[in-house]
């Protein structure tokens, strides 16, 4: 075959190839070559190789001179499989691999080198894309499993292993079902059905297990893996941790229920006051007064409870909260342990204390500059009894607004009897004792 025949199989070709002299001056190129650099070198000038710029597969320049063909002809060896980056003149680049040749006469001797490249800028886009997806799996916070059709799990990244409590090398080739909850245990076949249709599975909320055997709510997102063939060969799964989100939700909705709970007990407790204060009083404006008194105690006791989440408030938040209005608080001392009130003592004690509050300031020990008023309670009988006593002494001659006034029936029925206990108003010359006790279990939630 004569050399006019082989250039033009060889210019035909779909591979690039190219040859250069003992100096590496280039000496032939086809067009495929001529395609990859996105120009046409001058054949008996440009040296080494076409590219009209050259960079390592880490991104850094590489001159000509050192590039594999160069280094092929410089050391007189064939240089194989240093993959390389051609950059064109329009700025697009291309990954190759160089495959050159040392071309030698018929005595042996190296005349020159041919130099064959390979376009894989496909394969290192998809190598690219596989390790960056890998960082991804890797770095992500949500549990990232795949596992085969018949449950057994072949990946497991950081993620799962933080979310679930079992290392890599504990988990893969056990069965997923290893973390579904018995009482879940139908729902794995149904996901492994859809999967095998080809059908995604998208955040679906359920229950899983940990290794110490604690219960989490995850949002799982399941999606088929198929081979290159397109058949589905197994399943990726995407669990994230819902636990906070769900407890949240719960929480959420038990604070609405006890909030639908005390404002319909609130409008009840408003009602009797306003047929209370009615039954009582004949004036219209002493009427709204005492209404809107009594409604802002209860807003007071609602706010101790609201910034509470309606966990309770202690005795002593309340009794300040219902006495401040009035100004008076150096003249009030509180004794007792630090006990937390359930909402409804928090309701109904604050009444009482709200009434005690308003006529120690029309009559008592808050509308002068003496006296004093102590609050003292603790708990009796083994831990089973509440005990408390307002105590106003030292001030103005006694005076309760009125006999049976509405506030002697809070402090003598309402609130003793919402508790479940018993209370008794006392008084003496310059004194008003107000006691009540009732059962612990009605005043204060177990563990307060």
């Amino acid at each position: 075959m004569d050399s006019f025949s082989r250039d033009s199989i060889i210019m035909c070709l779909p591979a690039a190839v190219y040859t250069t002299d003992t100096s590496g001056i280039i000496t032939f190129y086809n067009k495929a070559a001529a395609e990859l650099w996105g120009r046409e070198p001058k054949i008996g000038e440009d040296e080494w190789c076409g590219s009209w710029k050259l960079y390592r597969l880490d991104g850094t320049p590489m001159a000509h001179d050192e590039c594999p063909m160069a280094v092929t002809l410089h050391e007189q060896r064939e240089v194989r499989g240093l993959a390389a980056i051609a950059e064109r003149p329009d700025g697009s680049r291309v990954t190759f691999l160089p495959y050159p040749t040392l071309l030698r006469n018929k005595h042996g001797e190296i005349v020159g080198a041919l130099n064959m490249l390979l376009d894989i800028s496909a394969q290192a886009q998809e190598e690219e894309s596989v390790q960056r997806l890998a960082a991804i799996v890797e770095s992500s916070d949500d549990a990232i499993v795949s596992k085969d059709l018949t449950g057994m799990i072949k990946s497991w990244n950081k993620g799962a292993e933080r979310i679930f409590g079992y290392t890599a090398e504990e988990i893969i080739g056990r069965p997923i079902t290893v973390l579904i909850p018995l009482d879940r245990a139908e729902e794995e076949p149904g996901i492994v059905s859809r999967i095998r249709a080809g059908q995604r599975i998208d955040h679906y909320e359920t229950i899983r297990l940990r290794k110490d055997g604690r219960r989490i709510h995850v949002s799982l997102t399941v999606s088929p893996v198929k081979n290159s063939a397109g058949v589905v060969i197994g399943a990726s799964k995407i669990a994230r941790d819902i636990t906070d989100r769900k407890e949240t939700e719960e929480r959420i909705l038990m604070l609405m229920r006890e909030v639908n709970h005390r404002v319909k007990n609130q409008y009840a407790v408003i009602l009797s006051m306003i047929r209370e204060t009615s039954n009582r009083t004949s004036n219209a404006v002493e009427f709204e007064q005492q209404i809107r008194e009594r409604i802002m105690a209860l807003a007071r006791s609602h706010d101790l409870l609201v910034h509470a989440e309606w966990r309770g408030a202690t005795v002593s938040e309340l009794i300040l909260a219902q006495v401040k209005p009035f100004g008076n608080e150096a003249n009030i001392t509180l004794a007792g342990p630090p006990i937390v009130l359930l909402p409804n003592a928090v309701q109904y004690l604050g009444i009482a204390f709200h009434e005690l509050a308003t006529n120690s300031a029309k009559y008592g020990v808050f509308s002068v500059e003496r006296g004093n008023i102590i609050v003292d309670w603790h708990v009796g009988d083994e831990g089973r009894t509440f005990y408390l006593a307002w105590t106003e002494s030292g001030g103005p001659p006694v005076k309760l607004a009125r006999k049976q006034g509405f506030g002697k029936t809070v402090l003598e029925r309402v609130t003793p009897l919402s508790l479940g206990g018993e209370g008794m108003l006392g008084t003496g010359s310059n004194r008003i004792v107000w006691t009540v006790h009732a059962p612990m279990e009605n005043i204060a939630a177990p563990h307060a």
